[in-house]
C-alpha cells in the first residue's frame, strides 16, 4: 500500500510539473511579474500532494527585500519554504547541473554560488545583494550543508555581507532567522530515528531517498519566523551567531511540542 501511494504521488508530481514548466519558462523569457509568485502556488500544491502539513508561527519581517537564514534538511526545505511564501534560494553551484532538479532551481530564479572558491565569494555576495534590492525574498542555508533534522549545525557568515545592502529608507536589508522542525508522522509525535526518512544529508542518493520519503507517510512541519536581525546593530559574525541561536532554540521548542 505504501509503495502504491508513493507511485501515485510521484506520477501526479511528474505530470503536473512537466505541464507547468513551460508556463514559468515563458514567464521568465517575457519578464512577466508572475514568475515570483507562480512557484509559490506550485509548491503549495506539491506540499499537499506529498502530505506535508505546515504550521507557521510568526510572519516574515518584510515582503520587499528579505534575507532568510534557516536550518537545512535537504530537498524538502525547498517545498516547505516555497509553500509558505514566494521565495528564491541561494544554492551551491553544482545544483545548477543536476538533471531535472537543476531546471526547477533555475526556473525559481535560484542564485547559484561557489562556496569553495573565496575569489568568487564577492561576486556571489553582489548577486545576492542586487536581488535583495530588487525586493526579492531569498533563503540562505548558512550551515553550508544539510543535517538529519534533529540538530542545527554552526552557521557560516561568508555570504552575509549581502545584508549590507541599504534600502531606500536607509536601513540595511532585514535578516530573519527561520527554524524548521519535523514534528509528527501520521499525526503521531516523531522520534529522532524517523527524521532521516525526510532529511536528505550525507551520501544519500536523491531519488531512492525521495521514494522512501513518499512511502513514509504524511509529515507535520513547524516553520517559525523569529525576530529579524540587521547589520545596523552587529557585524556579520555576530549576526550569524545570533541567527544560529534563534534557529536552534526554535527547533528545540518545536521538537519538544512547545510550539
Amino acid at each position: 500500500m505504501q509503495s502504491l501511494r508513493a507511485a501515485f504521488i510521484l506520477t501526479i508530481f511528474l505530470v503536473v510539473t512537466f505541464l507547468l514548466i513551460p508556463v514559468q519558462w515563458l514567464g521568465l523569457k517575457l519578464r512577466r511579474s508572475y514568475v515570483r509568485t507562480f512557484p509559490h502556488a506550485y509548491h503549495r500544491f506539491v506540499a499537499r500532494l506529498f502530505g506535508i502539513n505546515i504550521k507557521v508561527v510568526g510572519k516574515p519581517a518584510s515582503d520587499q527585500g528579505l534575507l532568510i537564514l534557516a536550518n537545512h534538511a535537504g530537498w524538502i526545505d525547498i517545498v516547505i519554504f516555497s509553500a509558505v511564501l514566494p521565495v528564491s534560494f541561494i544554492a551551491k553551484a553544482e545544483v545548477n547541473d543536476w538533471p531535472f532538479f537543476g531546471t526547477l532551481a533555475r526556473l525559481q530564479r535560484t542564485v547559484f554560488v561557489t562556496r569553495e572558491r573565496r575569489s568568487q565569494t564577492g561576486a556571489a555576495r553582489d548577486a545576492i545583494r542586487e536581488r535583495l534590492l530588487q525586493g526579492d525574498t531569498l533563503v540562505l542555508f548558512p550551515e553550508g550543508t544539510s543535517g538529519d533534522g534533529n540538530t542545527v549545525l554552526p552557521f557560516k557568515s561568508a555570504l552575509l555581507g549581502a545584508a549590507e545592502a541599504v534600502l531606500a529608507d536607509g536601513r540595511h536589508v532585514p535578516v530573519q532567522p527561520v527554524s524548521t522542525a519535523f514534528t509528527h508522522l501520521y499525526g503521531i509525535p516523531m522520534g529522532r530515528e524517523n527524521r532521516p526518512f525526510f532529511a536528505w544529508y550525507g551520501d544519500m542518493d536523491l531519488m531512492p531517498h525521495l521514494w522512501e520519503a513518499l512511502k513514509a507517510g504524511p509529515l507535520d512541519v513547524v516553520v517559525e519566523f523569529h525576530p529579524p536581525l540587521s547589520l545596523d546593530a552587529m557585524d556579520r559574525k555576530e549576526l550569524a551567531k545570533a541567527a544560529e541561536q534563534a534557529v536552534r532554540a526554535g527547533q528545540v521548542r518545536a521538537l519538544a511540542g512547545l510550539v
